[in-house]
């Protein structure tokens, strides 16, 4: 049986600037405004919410499949994941298109000039739950807008539980289009500027929202998170991590705590701890696969942070 996660695959190149964009962009000229920054610091990493979901799926034990589209490039992914042993059954090369891309220019105040390439990302609709066999648990996170809505309904269809995590696609969707997926769903994860976003959409209070599901978490980065359940709200406290080194992909080792706790049948209290703990573990290192705990040192930190180890 195994945690199905729909989502984008996607490389990240993070270029630096050693100045400030400030000192470059004429704030009478934008009209014409035609910049090029020298970065001589240059890095590619691995991204995409179902890689990173997956990949810290796996760092705690569990046996992922990604389902995703990419492009022609997609070769040095392909590589990753057979070396992480992370099953691509479910990948879908689109023939003409490149993998999903970001391209973050990041200058010395770390403000951040970002492009974004969907590329075969558009193209996931032609992936179908139906697909893979054996799935007791699913999530639905930001992919293409006709994939994300044709996930959940597949899910529904075939009475797979599944956490929705629209993440940055939220604003893709419309009002109505957002309730309908959170009444297909058994679970919801969010930020708290994309519950905020999630509120204004549907003219609901989270609280409310959160009775169409049966549990809606909310994280509030160093406040750490809050789990809605059965009427009541559970405050989980931020783990602190041993460094603060870059964000990127937080949220989704985060939510592979989330969907290992449901899968393993730990309470909400458990749950919501143990994807803190995965959060912390991952802001400690750049790029949202680069953190390397055993399985072990997750328990550890677990019991470090809780008194109890969660296994």
């Amino acid at each position: 049986m195994s945690i199905l996660v729909c989502g984008s695959v996607a490389y990240d190149t993070i270029m630096v600037f050693h100045d400030r964009f400030k000192n470059h962009i004429l704030p009478d000229q934008i009209h014409i405004l035609n910049v090029a920054f020298l970065v001589p610091d240059m890095r590619r990493e691995f991204g995409g919410c179902a890689g990173n979901i997956a990949y810290n799926l796996k760092l705690l034990g569990a046996d992922p499949l990604i389902m995703a589209t990419v492009g022609d490039d997609a070769a040095p992914y392909q590589a990753r994941l057979d070396q992480l042993g992370l099953r691509a059954d479910y990948v879908r090369q689109v023939p003409g298109s490149f993998t999903a891309q970001a391209f973050i220019t990041t200058d010395v105040d770390d403000n951040q000039i970002t492009a974004f390439h969907p590329g075969a990302m558009n193209h996931s609709h032609q992936n179908r739950v139906s697909d893979a066999k054996g799935v007791k648990l699913g999530i639905v996170a930001p992919d293409g807008r006709d994939g994300m809505l044709g996930h959940a309904q597949q899910f529904a269809e075939a009475g797979i539980p599944f956490v929705f995590d629209p993440g940055q696609g939220l604003p893709m969707f419309s009002g109505p289009e957002l309730e309908a997926c959170l009444e297909m769903a058994s679970y919801c994860a969010l930020n708290d500027y994309e519950a905020r976003m999630l509120s204004e959409k549907t003219g609901r209070s989270i609280e409310d929202l959160a009775n169409d599901v049966d549990a809606l978490v909310v994280t509030l980065g160093a406040e750490g998170s809050q789990i809605y359940v059965e009427g009541q709200r559970i405050d989980i406290p931020c783990v602190k991590a041993e460094a603060l080194v870059d964000p990127t992909g937080c949220g989704d080792a985060f939510r592979s705590g989330l969907l290992y706790g449901i899968a393993n049948g730990m309470d909400w209290e458990s749950t919501g701890r143990l994807a803190s703990v995965m959060g912390s573990l991952k802001i400690a290192q750049r790029g949202g696969q680069n953190h390397r705990p055993s399985r072990n040192e997750i328990a550890e930190r677990y019991a470090a942070a809780f008194g109890e180890k969660p296994w």
